[in-house]
């Protein structure tokens, strides 16, 4: 498909990974073909929004009604259903503005005319990108195995400080200046000073999660906003920063505050990290077993 429309496989497997991580969850339907790619068109863009058959399948009245699908497998048929056709689709309508890293920007917003779905898409094209490859599945706990900590489920407590709030994450208490890892391959997207998690480093994965890392001592000054990080690399170090002005310190013991977002296209929500960190900690435990 790339030697073909001149599109880099990894701009349209970002398209793909980032159509995935918004789709509804819902029951497949009985006979219905599985699918190996994610990315579905809405019949009024596939078809054309004036065509007044919108389950065509034709390439030429689709062509005429100024439709986005296209026969990429060479049956005669522009199937959205057709991986084939949809993913030649896609590549033809990139390759209509270009092949620079701008065009490529410029092509997604106006698709999906949303910032959001502009930013992701260009973070997962980085990601597959500068791996190259598609699976980005690793993981690692966020603090040394080795080093003093504890944890427990502490999702949905009560906060006071700054207004009546619930708790969005795990609290990792462990002595100041311990190193603060990342669970994931990502990107990180925020870098800086929030008035409740104090000095914070947010990280994008590939699923579309963003992973919330509060109350540092400190960052690894080598990263930037941008930069991409692997599973169990240093980005800072856990500390008691937060709750008021830059530079506030002590308002409560050294601890990592950590958070996990989910994006689903509009909104964000936060969900319960505890049993993903069980499980990275307990992996990570056999795999040290496993080298001895």
């Amino acid at each position: 498909m790339s030697a073909t429309t001149n599109i880099p496989w990894y701009r349209l497997a970002a398209i793909d990974q980032y159509e995935r991580t918004i789709a509804k969850k819902g029951k497949s339907e009985t006979g219905a073909p599985v699918r190996l790619i994610g990315i579905a068109v809405p019949e009024p863009v596939w078809c054309g929004p004036l065509n007044p058959d919108q389950e065509d399948t034709s390439p030429s009245s689709i062509s005429f009604f100024s439709g986005f699908g296209r026969d990429g497998s060479g049956d005669g048929k522009a199937d959205p259903g057709n991986d084939i056709d949809a993913l030649y689709s896609m590549a033809v309508y990139l390759a209509k503005y270009g092949n620079s890293a701008s065009d490529f920007g410029i092509a997604v917003w106006e698709y999906y005319h949303n910032g959001r779905a502009s930013q992701r898409i260009d973070q997962f094209a980085k990601l597959y990108r500068h791996f190259g490859r598609l699976d980005l599945s690793g993981s690692a706990f966020p603090l040394p195995l080795g080093s003093t900590y504890s944890y427990r489920s502490t999702w949905g407590s009560g906060r006071s400080w700054g207004g009546a709030r619930i708790h969005e994450g795990t609290d990792l208490f462990t002595p100041h200046g311990v190193t603060v890892r990342s669970t994931c391959y990502g990107v990180v997207e925020t870098k800086g000073w929030n008035r409740y998690g104090g000095w914070r480093i947010g990280i994008r994965d590939i699923e579309n999660r963003y992973h919330y890392y509060a109350h540092l001592s400190g960052f690894d000054k080598s990263l930037s906003a941008g930069d991409i990080v692997m599973p169990g690399q240093q980005i800072g170090w856990a500390g008691s920063s937060g709750y008021g002005k830059p530079g506030t310190q002590g308002k409560f013991p050294p601890h990592l505050h950590y958070g996990i977002y989910k994006d689903r296209g509009l909104t964000e929500w936060a969900f319960d990290p505890y049993p993903l960190l069980k499980q990275w900690e307990n992996a990570e435990r056999k795999a040290l077993k496993k080298k001895r």
